[in-house]
């Protein structure tokens, strides 16, 4: 155990024996009364900015909100005063979790799913939390052309990754489908294009056979081409990895051949191209990097790409693409976007509605209105200013972090156990001990 001491060791030891009964601690920890944030400004991301507040959350979801509510008479009232409510940030883009997905056996694989090698106690996912961040897109990398399925995140508490997903009407666990063309997945060996042409190629003849077999009678079931009769038929969006403009307009082309639902992802030179995308009704999942160096795909990255969207029409979300961009700095990342060009309240609908919106979550996220998740946050202070800090995340009516708590401010601020699996263990402890309830 290397250096960490009596006290450590101790942490560890009740960790490991009382760990599991985290799950049923949950649900003790359920919101028991409404509660009502009073004296606050409110951003709802579906209206006017509301100055000396009031948001009030019953059973996990938002009961009320705004300049003059109505509050329950059981209601426990919380002064917000001085600080700022908004909705947790929706990050379309994040690889936490220690996720993976295809291997090298092939370069189209999308049977393979994301959330079979999702870890829900990595430490990266309470990182995530302690920057606001409550839903995610978790994705598999981009060496293929088909890495597999992607996972759509809930970050309340959980020792499964059931326990933290998104689900279908049917169940199962909803996410998109992860695409990509340009130079990552261009191996030129093993089945892999070296080409863009021959990428292109090998996508076509992919959704040209899943095709055929969606129409069949489909007795013996393929998990690939089940998957990919999910794209065709509107169910499952696409997530294409595209940065070059020629790229993106070779997405377009497949599009419109298979009629597929698609959010181009990074788009670093969307740019260029942003009257197509809004003649296609093509989303984009932007990032705007200071320092693109290492891909060749970069080299026509711009601060104002983001700004340039915004005022083409296109529905634009800014994402993280954890660790490029750590999702506790999303709110510089709409700075930065800001200080480039984009407006303010365009800025902060990229980390929110416009997210949820391309994930087709906008009926549970995003924005604070009456009915949907309780998820939201309390700031110091005006979001895009260097000095706000996040001080609360709230995940369907659950505080699952405070800054005021000291595990929870490491995972804020980094330093010893912040990225420690051991400490994580303990920290999950806490939650099932009650330490980190309301």
């Amino acid at each position: 155990m290397g250096n960490m001491g009596t006290k450590g060791r101790r942490r560890m030891a009740r960790a490991a024996l009382l760990l599991g009964a985290a799950g049923l601690a949950n649900a003790a920890m359920a919101q028991e009364r409404p509660i009502a944030f009073t004296d606050a400004t409110i951003l709802t991301m579906a209206g006017e900015r509301i100055e000396n507040g009031t948001l009030v959350i019953a059973d996990g979801k938002i009961a009320a909100v705004g300049g003059n509510v109505a509050i329950p008479a059981d209601a426990e009232r919380r002064s917000a005063a001085g600080k700022l409510i908004m909705p947790g940030i929706v990050d379309t883009h994040s690889h936490i979790g220690q996720v993976a997905g295809a291997d090298r056996s092939g370069p189209i694989q999308p049977e393979v799913r994301a959330m079979d090698s999702i870890n829900p106690m990595a430490s990266n996912i309470a990182k995530a939390r302690s920057g606001g961040v409550t839903t995610v897109n978790v994705m598999p990398g981009s060496g293929h052309l088909v890495s597999g399925q992607t996972f759509y995140m809930k970050l309340r508490k959980g020792n499964t990754v059931e326990d933290i997903a998104y689900r279908w009407e049917n169940g199962a666990a909803m996410g998109g489908l992860k695409m990509a063309n340009g130079t990552n997945s261009q191996r030129g060996e093993g089945g892999f294009p070296g080409t863009r042409s021959k990428s292109a190629a090998l996508l076509r003849t992919a959704l040209t056979d899943a095709k055929t077999y969606c129409s069949g009678d489909r007795k013996k079931p393929d998990l690939g081409k089940e998957t990919l009769c999910e794209v065709l038929s509107g169910k499952r969006l696409v997530h294409f990895h595209s940065h070059r403009a020629d790229d993106i307009m070779t997405v377009l082309r497949l599009k419109r051949e298979f009629g597929f639902n698609v959010l181009i992802q990074h788009g670093m030179e969307s740019y260029k191209v942003a009257g197509e995308l809004v003649a296609a009704g093509v989303p984009v999942s932007a990032i705007l990097v200071d320092s693109p160096g290492g891909k060749l795909e970069a080299q026509g990255a711009r601060l104002d790409a983001a700004g340039v969207l915004e005022k083409a029409g296109v529905l634009t979300s800014l994402h993280s693409d954890d660790g490029v961009i750590d999702s506790r700095m999303m709110f510089r990342h709409a700075s930065i976007a800001v200080r480039a060009g984009m407006s303010r309240e365009g800025a902060l609908r990229a980390l929110t509605i416009n997210g949820a919106r391309q994930l087709g979550l906008d009926d549970r996220v995003g924005s604070l209105e009456p009915g949907k998740d309780a998820d939201f946050l309390i700031l110091s202070g005006d979001p895009l200013s260097v000095y706000t800090h996040v001080l609360e995340t709230w995940v369907e009516g659950e505080k699952l972090f405070d800054r005021t708590r000291e595990q929870d401010l490491l995972m804020a601020t980094g330093g010893y156990g912040a990225g420690n699996p051991m400490e994580m263990a303990y920290y999950h402890w806490e939650f099932a001990e009650g330490e980190g309830a309301q």
